[in-house]
């Protein structure tokens, strides 16, 4: 119980110290704002805009606006969290962002609370200062969506998670402190995560121990699964998830094509190093710049010869299109990462770059709504092809020698065919003609993101060796527009530039799915991978099986196909042999649709004896309408050949008459007997339900529209509607009431196939009885 006391005590001392330290850093917001404290979020917001309206940089005079601006922009973002400034008026917590600041280290040295409740000698000693250690860099679900994810598309980051009650987590401190010292001058980014108060976190990043220490680079998660207690392994780690080929090994023989690559828009790099192996700093610089500068790691002793580079020294020089010459130059035993920096921000753009991307646009051409701070952006318009070459290098040459610092004048250009949408911004606007704009030079000052204002040069750029008076004409109108009272003449609204180097969709889906199956197997242990395993390997024998299954298929398809061609030919050229005897040939193919003849023998099989759900198509025909009626009731009957539930049969009323005639009177519930012709009953086509005991109709003569208004008329009457009044139509005395229509015995189904989807959709009439009738036996 003395230990836990003393514990409570110690984090109440240990929260007095933060919030005191942090109060004197950040200050009260709420008079940083100007506003009470139970002030609502419209009234800060108001306040927040008039105060940034007030203290910007760029339009308030003071010394101190720059920082009095950055003080009212971190009060106005603490104030608008509604967890941050509840946590500031219950506790006085104001620095979220604690592990971002650069004087944190210093949290690490001698505290006044070092000493305090340790036991000297005792069984217990509580290491204080990790516990301080950790809690200093913690980090929030929130911070890591809004700021770890974006930044980690340039920085690497290291997550550690790590909980109160975790021993083996207080044994790993020094060790993640030694990571830290190491790491953190690099560019790598240290940060902890409480797993207890993160757990949404913790499932997102598949955290199933603790400790666990994870890399973030650009968005991607990678789990190390090692001891943490090797900084050797974790730097090892990091060089072997850093992207493929970062920096290449290049000698003699690759000098000339790696630096004449530079029209990919990026600036070469040369890394030479007394080591034989690149060590973690160079690779996470060039991490950083990947987008604008490319490094290349020298192994080659005649080009440290050729550039005069110290074998016992590291250097870096930078390339830009004068391959002969580097455009800059560090050499010193040990490079500081700041220096490395420096060098490298400084010329992280070609002598002339191209307007490939939205990014390089915003860099090179910034947004400047404020005229003393306008920069001009004076772009070549050419086409990616050779002939346009000589223009860009005279255009180069021209850029160079401007007199125009770069923070006013920014030289570059542009592909015509893959920027369009942007060029005919700027074309359609201009002198209210289409101008070809082609070779030739627009300037242009970016307001805002989408709006700018520009002119464009009269004429066309050209390659003469000797300065002609367009150039001068160029000069003079770069001079005139730069200063902050002249006007552009026109001005446009754009959308963003196309990115021209972005991957294609099959190779972010490649990476993604790399990317997927190497995060599964980080996440598994030894125990798991042979399940793991298993399941692949079953899930690619089905796959396995289900080719098989599917290329038998497609080769018995194939097998029929051929003998039913094979059929057909032998029947042609028995046919024109011109043999007696009229027997067509017999072939071993037999169509999937069978029709049988409804007989005394077939009746319980086709009728009574049919399983629930099952019906029989019925054709009535007769001796001369057989061969004319069998052939469209096959054809229409064609595509329902695989339902199971249907059977096909056709009936000669010369046979079944006296059955027709018993159905019809069942159906109509009346004694007075039915006169049936059998010329009329011809192109019947019964559907059958034995099991339920009802049929449905199809007649040409008689259509479904004429019993609809047959029965409406049987309803006002009173009669019954679902009786089988509509057949009365078939006796000889009122065959031709109907309609006065005569249809060819070829067209009696016609309608049979439109007949038979409204069957299947249940919209057809049904007509029940009580018993099947007897079939007679002929």
């Amino acid at each position: 119980m003395i230990w836990m006391v003393q514990l409570w005590l110690y984090r109440s001392c240990l929260t007095l110290y933060l919030v005191g330290t942090v109060l004197s850093e950040l200050g009260n917001p709420y008079q940083i704002l100007g506003v009470h404290r139970k002030a609502s979020q419209q009234e800060i917001r108001q306040a927040y805009k008039q105060l940034v309206k007030e203290w910007h940089p760029d339009k308030s005079k003071e010394l101190d606006a720059e920082s009095r601006f950055v003080e009212i922009k971190q009060a106005y973002e603490l104030l608008s969290d509604s967890d941050r400034r509840r946590l500031y008026d219950q506790q006085g917590i104001t620095d979220e962002d604690a592990h971002k600041k650069p004087e944190r280290s210093t949290f690490f040295t001698s505290s006044p609370l070092d000493d305090l409740f340790s036991h000297h000698g005792g069984y217990f000693n509580f290491q204080e200062n990790d516990i301080v250690f950790f809690h200093k860099l913690s980090i929030t679900t929130r911070q890591y969506d809004k700021i770890v994810v974006p930044k980690s598309e340039k920085t690497p980051h290291l997550i550690y998670f790590y909980s109160d009650f975790c021993f083996p987590c207080l044994q790993t401190a020094p060790y993640c402190r030694k990571l830290l010292e190491y790491l953190e001058p690099l560019g790598i980014n240290f940060v902890t995560v409480h797993s207890g108060r993160e757990p949404n976190l913790n499932r997102r990043l598949s955290i199933h121990a603790l400790p666990c220490l994870v890399l973030l680079l650009d968005g991607n998660v990678y789990v190390y699964k090692e001891t943490l207690t090797s900084v050797p392994k974790i730097v090892a780690f990091i060089k072997s998830k850093l992207p493929y080929k970062l920096v290449p090994r290049i000698n003699k023989g690759d000098l000339d094509t790696f630096l004449d690559g530079w029209k990919d828009n990026r600036v070469r790099g040369l890394i030479f190093e007394p080591r034989p192996n690149l060590r973690l700093r160079y690779l996470i610089a060039a991490y950083h710049f990947r987008h604008r500068v490319a490094f290349a790691f020298v192994d080659s002793d005649e080009i440290r010869l050729k550039y005069g580079v110290p074998r016992d020294m590291d250097t870096v020089m930078l390339f830009n299109e004068n391959t002969s010459t580097p455009v800059a130059k560090v050499t010193l035993p040990d490079i500081p990462m700041i220096r490395l920096h420096d060098v490298i921000v400084s010329n992280q753009y070609l002598a002339l770059p191209r307007l490939s991307s939205q990014r390089v646009l915003e860099a090179l051409c910034p947004c400047e709504w404020h005229k003393p701070r306008k920069r001009l952006c004076v772009v070549l318009v050419t086409e990616d092809t050779p002939n346009h070459d000589p223009h860009r290098d005279s255009f180069r040459q021209f850029a160079q020698k401007a007199p125009y610092n770069a923070d006013k004048v920014r030289f570059a250009y542009i592909y015509h065919g893959k920027q369009s949408t942007f060029i005919a911004s700027l074309v359609a606007g201009y002198k209210s003609t289409r101008v070809e704009p082609t070779l030739r030079v627009v300037i242009f000052w970016r307001r805002d993101t989408s709006h700018l204002m520009y002119e464009w040069f009269g004429a066309q750029w050209d390659v003469a060796d000797s300065p002609p008076p367009n150039r001068t004409s160029l000069l003079d109108t770069i001079s005139r527009l730069v200063k902050t009272s002249e006007a552009f003449t026109y001005e446009a609204y754009v959308t963003d530039l196309l990115d021209e180097h972005a991957t294609g969709a099959i190779a972010r889906l490649i990476r993604r799915v790399s990317h997927f199956v190497e995060s599964i197997y980080d996440s598994l242990d030894k125990d798991q991978i042979l399940p793991a395993l298993s399941i692949v390997g079953t899930m690619l024998f089905i796959l396995a099986v289900g080719y098989l299954m599917a290329y038998l298929v497609a080769k018995e398809e194939e097998q029929i196909r051929r003998e039913k061609e094979r059929a057909k030919s032998g029947n042609n050229n028995n046919d024109d042999e011109g043999h007696g005897g009229g027997a067509a040939t017999i072939t071993s193919y037999q169509p999937e649709l069978k029709l049988h003849e409804l007989r005394s023998e077939k009746y319980n099989a086709l009728v009574r004896l049919l399983k629930p759900g099952c019906r029989t198509l019925l054709l009535i025909v007769d001796a001369e309408s057989r061969r004319q009626l069998i052939p469209p009731y096959h054809k229409a009957a064609w595509p329902y050949r695989r339902n199971k539930t249907l059977m096909f049969a056709y009936m000669c009323i010369e046979r079944g008459l006296a059955w027709y005639a018993e159905l019809l009177q069942l159906s109509l519930g009346e004694e007075r007997e039915l006169k049936i012709n059998p010329r009329n009953c011809v192109g019947t086509v019964l559907a059958l339900n034995g099991h339920r005991k009802y049929f449905c109709v199809f007649h040409a003569k008689h259509t479904e529209s004429g019993s609809r208004r047959r029965r409406s008329k049987a309803a006002k009457k009173g009669e019954d509607c679902e009786s089988g009044a509509a057949f009365i139509g078939f006796d000889s005395a009122s065959s031709g009431s109907e309609s006065e229509e005569v249809l060819l015995q070829g067209s009696l189904l016609d309608g049979l196939p439109n007949w038979l989807d409204r069957l299947f959709e249940g919209s057809t009439q049904r007509y029940h009885i009580n018993y099947w009738p007897e079939f007679p036996i002929k």
